[in-house]
């Protein structure tokens, strides 16, 4: 019988421990899993991660690695968003024209930087940002630095958790969405922060990343400039 008492034990704790998991969340638990997952995630995906910087390399003629500051959290002292730099793998190469200036998006997008967009393997260089605690696994994307001075006071409430390697915006249309839906899912994820509510997003994330849906060669042309968009509506209501 002592094989029985091992097994309540080993059911006991591990109710235990998604109890105290999901009580304790927002507190502790949100960040405790983004270190241990992120950390395994490194170690587990060294060898593709090593193979994606090499062949990025040849690909890009340069470095593979794209690296841009965003916004991440608000920092209760300051009240201002702390900025941090983003880390993915180079979809597109730095080639510019006879100016000296980079050439359109289009025309820098190639094979492969195409290849990494659509399996979603440019993102992985973020599991960095996520074990240094500039993101978390889940939460509102990091956009630019330049929409800041354009958000309203409740679009900026996104900014009240750590930014996310997936959110609830990316598995509700991603780049289909107008900007306006997208910080409403963004909002409704920082009201509705939870255990089962990121375990759902991680879900439907791993489904949208074998189905390739949502993703767009081009964001840019698919989702408009946020800073833009807003300026001119600005400028129209005068």
């Amino acid at each position: 019988m002592m094989w029985y008492w091992i097994v309540l034990i080993c059911i006991g704790a591990v109710s235990v421990w998604t109890f105290l998991s999901a009580v304790f969340y927002k507190q502790f638990f949100k960040r405790f899993y983004d270190v241990v997952l992120s950390f395994v995630a490194l170690v587990v995906l060294s060898p593709l991660l090593l193979i994606l910087a090499v062949v990025g390399a040849i690909a890009m003629k340069g470095n593979p690695f794209f690296v841009q500051k965003r916004p991440g959290r608000i920092n209760k002292k300051t009240g201002k968003e702390k900025i941090f730099k983003l880390i993915k793998f180079r979809t597109m190469t730095n080639e510019k024209d006879e100016n000296g200036n980079l050439l359109p998006d289009e025309k820098r997008l190639n094979k492969y930087g195409l290849f990494l967009r659509k399996t979603s393997l440019d993102e992985l260089g973020e599991l960095i940002n996520i074990f240094k605690g500039d993101m978390s696994i889940v939460g509102p994307r990091p956009l630019l630095v330049s929409y800041l001075p354009y958000y309203t006071e409740e679009e900026r409430h996104r900014h009240d958790v750590r930014p996310g390697l997936t959110g609830w915006a990316q598995v509700n249309g991603r780049n289909a969405l107008t900007w306006e839906l997208r910080f409403e899912c963004d909002l409704h994820y920082v009201e509705g922060l939870s255990l089962q509510f990121d375990v759902a997003i991680i879900i439907k994330t791993f489904l949208s990343v074998l189905r390739h849906s949502g993703i767009s060669e081009n964001t840019v042309e698919s989702e408009g400039n946020f800073a833009i968009i807003r300026r001119e509506r600005m400028t129209n209501t005068k």
